[in-house]
């Protein structure tokens, strides 16, 4: 069995903006979400992390180095973990996006789309499953993974057996922790969504 701590990173300013970052380079963790960083490191305390992984983006990397920090490990990057490419929606407001064509499509029936220039949610959800898998069959005890809101949820709906098109329905917050127990024959979502960071450790 392989217990997977689905992070997503910290608050930035183009959260607390609304507005759409994919891969844009160069944003990092607001004030906010360094706090945030820092409290989810502290409720890791007493877990055995066998590893660290991350997205290559920055405000990823930020928070996974905090927990690296705690926990001695090295962070380790693996481009899989990274965001849905949003390709020309790169910096588009939530509020712009909302009035264009695709939006009802993304809302609605994401396995129909795919953004301009980008990645569908489809070949997303590969991406991101196809990483965990790898990194589970290195791996039988608990890591780490930091990623971002849709490939959590992208994930989470795959290992529940939840259709794509009902990914929608799932909500991950900045540093928030869900955590998954994948075995070779069946998968379990322990946690959800958990951004009590500050509170009691999570368990698994």
């Amino acid at each position: 069995m392989t217990a997977i701590y689905l992070i997503r990173h910290g608050q930035t300013d183009f959260n607390r903006k609304g507005k759409l970052p994919g891969w844009l380079p160069g944003i990092h963790l607001n004030e906010t979400g360094r706090q945030q960083a820092d409290r989810l490191a502290e409720s890791f305390q007493g877990i055995p992390l066998q590893a660290i992984y991350s997205s290559p983006l920055e405000r990823a990397m930020e928070t996974a180095a905090r927990l690296a920090q705690a926990k001695r490990l090295k962070v380790e990057i693996r481009e899989g973990l990274g965001e849905v490419r949003v390709g020309t929606w790169e910096g588009l407001s939530l509020r712009a996006a909302r009035r264009r064509k695709l939006w009802p499509t993304i809302r609605c029936a994401p396995s129909l789309a795919r953004f301009p220039q980008g990645e569908s949610f489809v070949e997303a959800q590969a991406r991101v499953v196809g990483e965990l898998e790898s990194l589970r069959a290195a791996h039988k005890g608990a890591i780490a993974c930091v990623s971002h809101a849709d490939p959590i949820k992208l994930a989470v709906a795959h290992y529940l057996g939840l259709p794509l098109d009902q990914f929608q329905r799932l909500t991950i917050e900045p540093a928030s922790i869900s955590l998954l127990e994948v075995h070779n024959r069946s998968a379990r979502l322990i946690r959800l969504n958990d951004s009590h960071a500050a509170g009691s450790a999570p368990t698994g």
